[in-house]
């Protein structure tokens, strides 16, 4: 459909856009990088992330005129976060997610490791990559209740109150559950040493 409406207005057929699809302009695509993020580190893949990127913003496109004008991110965020755990319970057993190639979705995006690493010495850069990669590793070998409150804090960067707007729990529990994730991972990165 969006395909259709490009070329409609491309071609000069004086095609006008619906409020729904300017509020899904709006509020939701703003925030794509965001979803495909979220989704990337949930599913551990990257095209699995596309799918569920695709899927929610499907649910969100159908919903958008429900948006009550909150936090937009979040909204955003909830939906992928809901999409994705709809998405690997249809399409995965209930086993732990690894993700593999986040170092390589994360130069992909143009993440700070690649343009940081491309300022360093090689050795530098290779002990950077080395400590990412076991952080990835790390982070990937939580449950996923520990894992997304670590990502929608540390990489998504939303505050507590937001994150628990997100996930559906309390901010009590969002706290404990990052504090418990940090500790795991720092845990997990001491016995790698």
């Amino acid at each position: 459909m969006g395909a259709a409406l490009r070329r409609a207005q491309q071609g000069g057929l004086g095609v006008r856009e619906r409020p729904d699809q300017v509020r899904f302009a709006s509020v939701f695509l703003p925030y794509l990088t965001d979803a495909y993020r979220l989704a990337r580190w949930l599913t551990g893949s990257a095209a699995d992330a596309e799918d569920v990127v695709q899927e929610a913003a499907l649910r969100a496109f159908k919903g958008i005129l429900a948006f009550s004008g909150g936090n937009a991110r979040a909204w955003t965020l909830t939906i992928t976060r809901n999409t994705a755990y709809s998405w690997l319970a249809k399409n995965r057993p209930a086993t732990l997610v690894l993700v593999e190639d986040a170092s390589e979705a994360e130069a992909q995006q143009g993440g700070d490791l690649a343009f940081g690493a491309s300022a360093m010495t090689p050795e530098a850069a290779l002990l950077l990559r080395a400590e990412a990669d076991a952080v990835r590793h790390a982070m990937a070998a939580l449950s996923p209740p520990f894992r997304e409150v670590l990502v929608l804090r540390e990489i998504h960067e939303l505050d507590y109150r937001t994150i628990a707007a997100v996930v559906g729990i309390p901010i009590g529990t969002v706290m404990s559950r990052l504090a418990r994730a940090r500790r795991l991972v720092i845990q997990a990165l001491g016995s790698q040493r």
